[in-house]
């Protein structure tokens, strides 16, 4: 597949930016080239690679251990630490530069 200059125009409307005619000949140029790398590396036999969820291991963990074990470092129980009580709503409110009874005001950031 093919990026054409219609498709690198319109993704820079969406991101909001304003590209020169250098700038999207460039863009174009190395979105396509990027496809093409992707193309070439799916010609690759991978079927004897064997999936993995990380792709390097951290340094200096036990080589010995398979699997998921390896990656155990990676990851914690889901627990509260130090259970300490949230700043006040009407407190964190007195603290905001513009705010009603209820919510912070912020300024409008889109401008379409």
């Amino acid at each position: 597949m093919k990026v054409t200059d219609k498709d690198v125009s319109y993704v820079a409307e969406l991101a909001n930016l304003e590209l020169s005619e250098e700038e999207r000949k460039g863009m174009l140029r190395d979105l396509n080239s990027i496809l093409e790398y992707i193309d070439r590396l799916n010609e690759l036999d991978t079927s004897h690679v064997p999936p993995m969820a990380q792709v390097s291991d951290r340094y200096g963990v036990d080589q010995s251990k398979q699997g998921s074990d390896r990656f155990a470092y990676a990851s914690r129980e889901d627990v509260l630490e130090g259970l300490r009580k949230s700043l006040p709503h009407d407190e964190a409110l007195a603290n905001a530069p513009d705010a009603d009874e209820d919510f912070f005001r912020v300024p409008k950031v889109i401008e379409r």
